[in-house]
């Protein structure tokens, strides 16, 4: 697996994370906002329009975060380069596609740390084997995606995360 897997480009996204994600007031953002609706402060050109202000706005909390490449992989890899701006009927089917994509990136970030362990040749075949599972040769689609949920990938690589301690002081 490649960390530049985990590289955003927000250039090559269809803005995901402005209507995909859910947030409430907080000190991070200034209203709740559910997921599958789109941010206010999202633009016809999908950037915001406040990008210069958000911290002064409110809106930290799109300062910190990072979809970890998962908006550009969903609109680009498994959408064709498709967008819900141009089709929108399209948005749940994005929505659940990023959440489900964001989890993909979130385990491969932590393979990608376990990487650096010293792991015996068992646990590098079991790393091998998640990272060709999170990473398709052909690249994820929507039934992959669909796939993945019920497959229990999550479980299994959490199992495996878990039996690395020993590695850790």
């Amino acid at each position: 697996m490649d960390a530049s897997l985990l590289q955003a480009d927000c250039e090559r996204c269809a803005a995901l994370c402005c209507f995909a994600l859910a947030f409430d007031v907080s000190d991070s953002f200034p209203i709740d906002k559910p997921n599958g609706i789109v941010c206010p402060q999202l633009g016809a050109n999908n950037r915001c329009k406040s990008y210069d202000k958000r911290e002064e706005l409110g809106y930290s909390g799109c300062m910190s975060f990072d979809c970890q490449g998962a908006g550009q992989k969903v609109t680009q890899e498994v959408f064709g380069g498709r967008s819900w701006r141009d089709e929108p009927a399209l948005l749940a089917e994005m929505t659940d596609a990023f959440v489900v994509m964001r989890r993909v990136h979130e385990q491969i970030a932590l393979l990608l740390t376990a990487s650096a362990l010293p792991l015996t040749a068992e646990e590098c075949d079991l790393y091998d084997q998640f990272a060709h599972e999170l990473s398709p040769p052909d690249g994820w689609t929507q039934e992959l995606l669909e796939q993945y949920q019920i497959s229990g990938a999550e479980k299994r690589v959490k199992a495996f995360l878990m039996s690395l301690r020993h590695h850790v002081a």
